[in-house]
């Protein structure tokens, strides 16, 4: 037997409780994991308050990270006692996700966790800190360097965007970071961030199509006008990375940065990114990433704690990252 958190939609409404399970409840899959970590994401903290529909069968185990050792293989890529991590792939939405302590999956959805990395590293990484790798490769892709010039990051004292602010910064870009918590000043100083950019300076609509040429590049987890307004002040030829919505799904601008500017706006998505993309992000976290940094934007909870960080990220209570110890 094990426990999970399990949500589920009765007739009289929602559920949410630490439930016991045994392996024959486990969905299908040809790898089972033993977990040890998982982590609260922004979409997590919506399927464990029923705020917004992630989740798409019931019952269900969110949870769309996990990190652990594999108990069980019926692959011949995956070998029982591998330390493996995985990211999305419809994980506590479609399928049974981390917040469990027995996972099964399919084997491809795992990737090796690099040996630099401990099984708690990859979950105060986990989907956040993984994105924010993609951002940073793509704004690489587009020629985007700590040349170029000084690169923003939106929501920057949030998980994607405190793990965005030490990547850049540990490859000696000039970075800049927006939030509209003053009171993490510090704390983004500490990451790397050299300016701090205050949120209402971005956040408003209605701003003009194109303004003074700030940033090379950027990496943005907001959305709506922030981002309307990011395009609006980056120099020529740079690009955007754009992975969230914090603010909202709208984006209401013109072409003007794309064909004035030759500005290029890259969707960076985390659920079914190709493999060989998902080993080059973990080898650079794994080569870039400062783990004590890392360490001092982290903190632990136990499976009973997931309900209540969850509506802390949803309030935008959060700062950094939340590591889930299933075992705790």
């Amino acid at each position: 037997m094990f426990r999970a958190l399990m949500v589920d939609r009765p007739d009289d409404g929602f559920t949410c409780e630490i439930v016991e399970l045994s392996d024959d409840d486990l969905p299908e899959g040809d790898v089972v994991v033993d977990v040890e970590y998982s982590t609260v994401n922004f979409k997590d903290g919506l399927a464990v308050t029923d705020s917004s529909p992630i989740v798409r069968n019931f019952p269900m185990v969110p949870g769309i990270d996990l990190a652990g050792t594999v108990a069980t293989s019926d692959s011949p890529e995956v070998a029982i006692g591998d330390r493996v991590v995985v990211n999305g792939w419809g994980l506590g939405e479609e399928a049974w996700g981390g917040f469990s302590q027995r996972a099964r999956l399919d084997a491809g959805w795992t990737v090796p966790i690099p040996a630099g990395i401990t099984s708690l590293e990859a979950m105060a990484i986990g989907t956040a800190g993984y994105t924010a790798m993609l951002c940073v490769l793509a704004l690489e892709d587009h020629d985007v360097t700590p040349g170029s010039g000084p690169v923003l990051v939106t929501g920057a004292a949030g998980g994607v965007g405190s793990v965005a602010v030490a990547l850049l910064a540990a490859r000696g870009y000039e970075v800049h970071a927006s939030t509209g918590r003053p009171t993490e000043s510090d704390y983004l100083e500490r990451l790397g961030a050299s300016v701090i950019v205050e949120r209402d300076e971005l956040s408003e609509g209605g701003g003009r199509a194109l303004a003074r040429a700030r940033w090379a590049g950027a990496v943005d987890a907001v959305g709506s006008h922030t981002l309307a307004n990011v395009l609006a002040q980056i120099r020529p030829e740079g690009c955007v990375a754009a992975c969230g919505l914090a603010q909202g799904m709208d984006l209401v601008t013109t072409v003007a940065p794309f064909i004035l500017r030759g500005v290029t706006l890259r969707g960076i998505h985390s659920v079914h990114v190709p493999r060989h993309r998902r080993l080059e992000a973990w080898r650079r976290l794994d080569e870039d990433l400062d783990r004590d940094l890392l360490a001092s934007m982290t903190r632990v909870v136990g499976l009973a704690e997931v309900p209540a960080v969850s509506e802390e990220i949803l309030g935008g209570r959060i700062r950094g990252r939340v590591v889930v110890d299933v075992n705790a």
